[in-house]
């Protein structure tokens, strides 16, 4: 097999924050679960008044079991509307329900899923979600439909959903099942199976809610390409630094399965003809990703200016995958952009050679702190993986701009600016490359066991731990300082939003962005096709 390509590359946030997504992406996985078992969508309930006011359940089963998808929707005023984590209200709340509920069960839900964080659940309910809608398009189409006409298609491509969640809720939250009473089930054992099959099924809901109010069906095309948008923030960077295990778990299954196909070299035909395909593909969805941030819009600009080259190459290709890499996984003659681009474009082209792989990206393993090991040999293995962490210096203020903590009102991460706000001494443990220096420079001069040094400097226990990680799972860290001016959460976001299936990255800051979700993904009654699964990059009118 080929080499993997190094953390010291792949692992940088700047790599990390190009990513796309990948056969390996979990909601592409779910998709992929659900074709496999032929799963047929019923709609239990539908209590939904004239407005568009009231409570659907939706069921579906899987390996075994079954499961349902409750839904509420209200009237909310527009002044209440806002994506906030502050929010006490939402148009839309749901529970992924474990089983069938019955009448009691709806009511209770019902009383307890609008209020979101503020509620109180059980170990039948597995997942917590609210929404809001586009309010611009979910009126337009609705207009439209009721005057028995199909709405503008620019409109459609332009936003591409019609609601958008602000949060998908799991593992345990507000009293909600643990991830471990589930996690050994068919097709939810894989990272965030639950959550995106919520997801998955409120896009069904919110398709069925339009044509309820339209009183006409919508074109089906463009039912396919409304998928769900989410407002993803601050929040779900910290995961990655503190679950080391699972980001090992998820970056080498990718990169695995990427030097599977390059050792598999070169392409067969039929291969070379569906890459070809597949990037003309690319081409359309690039011209149809259009953001408003300018210097965003830039990045997507050079990558439109880059890929008819890459297609001009593929013109006279002989199969070599390297040649597509510019000859190397690493070379720096292109952008990370482009390379992540061509990354998953390999992946997509090799279904046989990668989906096996989409098997081993859950772990519940735990790093342990081995005691015994040799404080010169822990020295040792720091230089050797984490020489990323010695790099900054820690006295320059550029290296310490800020620090993360968590909000005391919402429970939710922040980054406070270091030498501008105040709250630093209750900062979280991101740090990474800063204790991990710190633990460096204390064990020059020690030998003995590791329990003897730490018996002495308690307060390096967490980062002899994080190292000790590294040196036996490459990937188990970002290789940047989270707390110096060049890190932007925009990158980690950007990155975990894509191993997700997130397309289109919208970001309205270098802290938070917009995405879609299940976009181009078969609907309820296409998901047995055949082709159900081959909706990577997805295009306007496919």
């Amino acid at each position: 097999m080929t080499d993997l390509r190094p953390a010291s590359h792949v692992m940088r946030l700047s790599t990390m924050g190009a990513s796309f997504p990948t056969r390996l992406s979990f909601l592409r996985r779910l998709i992929r679960a659900l074709n496999n078992e032929g799963a047929e969508v019923t709609r239990q309930v539908w209590e939904i008044d004239k407005n568009g006011f009231g409570h659907a359940v939706y069921s579906v089963p899987l390996g075994g079991h079954t499961y349902s998808l409750v839904a509420f929707t209200r009237d909310l005023p527009p002044d209440m509307r806002t994506d906030r984590v502050i929010a006490t209200a939402w148009d839309a709340a749901f529970v992924l329900y474990d089983g069938i509920p019955d009448a009691a069960e709806i009511a209770r839900i019902g009383a307890n899923a609008p209020l979101q964080e503020a509620g109180r659940f059980t170990e039948k309910d597995l997942v917590l979600s609210r929404a809001n809608k586009s309010v611009r398009l979910f009126q337009e189409v609705t207009e439209a439909l009721r005057a028995g006409h199909q709405p503008a298609p620019d409109r459609i491509r332009e936003i591409g959903y019609l609601m958008r969640t602000t949060a998908v809720y799991g593992n345990g939250k507000f009293g909600m099942a643990d991830r471990a009473i589930y996690a050994d089930r068919p097709v939810l054992d894989g990272p965030f199976a639950a959550e995106m099959l919520t997801v998955w099924l409120i896009r069904g809901f919110t398709l069925d809610l339009i044509e309820h109010l339209g009183g006409e069906e919508l074109d089906r095309h463009l039912k396919r390409h409304l998928g769900i948008g989410n407002s993803t923030g601050l929040g779900m960077a910290p995961f990655l630094v503190s679950h080391p295990n699972l980001l090992h778990a998820w970056v080498t299954a990718r990169e695995t399965a990427l030097a599977e196909v390059l050792a598999n070299a070169p392409a067969d035909a039929p291969t070379q003809a569906r890459i070809a395909e597949l990037a003309e593909r690319v081409s359309r969805h690039l011209d149809e990703w259009i953001v408003p941030d300018q210097d965003y819009q830039r990045r997507i600009a050079a990558l439109r200016s880059e890929w008819p080259d890459v297609r001009a190459k593929l013109a006279a290709w002989d199969g070599d995958y390297t040649a597509l890499l510019a000859h190397n996984p690493t070379d720096p003659a292109i952008t990370d952009e482009l390379r992540e681009l061509i990354v998953a474009l390999i992946l997509e082209s090799n279904p046989g050679l990668v989906d096996p792989f989409s098997d081993c990206m859950a772990t519940d393993a735990v790093q342990v702190l081995d005691p015994t090991m040799d404080c010169a040999t822990l020295r040792s293995g720091i230089a050797d993986r984490m020489g990323w962490a010695l790099a900054p210096d820690f006295e320059d203020a550029e290296d310490t701009h800020q620090f993360w903590y968590v909000s005391e009102a919402k429970l939710e991460p922040r980054l406070g600016l270091r030498h501008e706000e105040d709250g630093a001494e209750l900062e979280s443990p991101l740090d990474i490359a800063r204790r991990v220096q710190a633990l460096y420079l204390d064990l020059d001069g020690q030998d003995g066991p590791l329990a003897q040094f730490l018996i002495a400097h308690p307060h390096h226990r967490h980062a002899a731990r994080r190292a000790q990680c590294a040196m036996s799972h490459a990937y188990s860290e970002i290789n940047d300082n989270l707390i110096g001016r060049i890190c932007l959460p925009i990158d980690m976001l950007r990155f975990k939003l894509a191993m997700f299936g997130a397309s289109k990255f919208d970001p309205k800051s270098d802290r938070w962005t917009r995405i879609t979700l299940a976009q181009g993904a078969p609907l309820f009654d296409e998901i047995t096709s055949p082709d159900a699964d081959d909706w990577w990059l997805p295009v306007f009118g496919t």
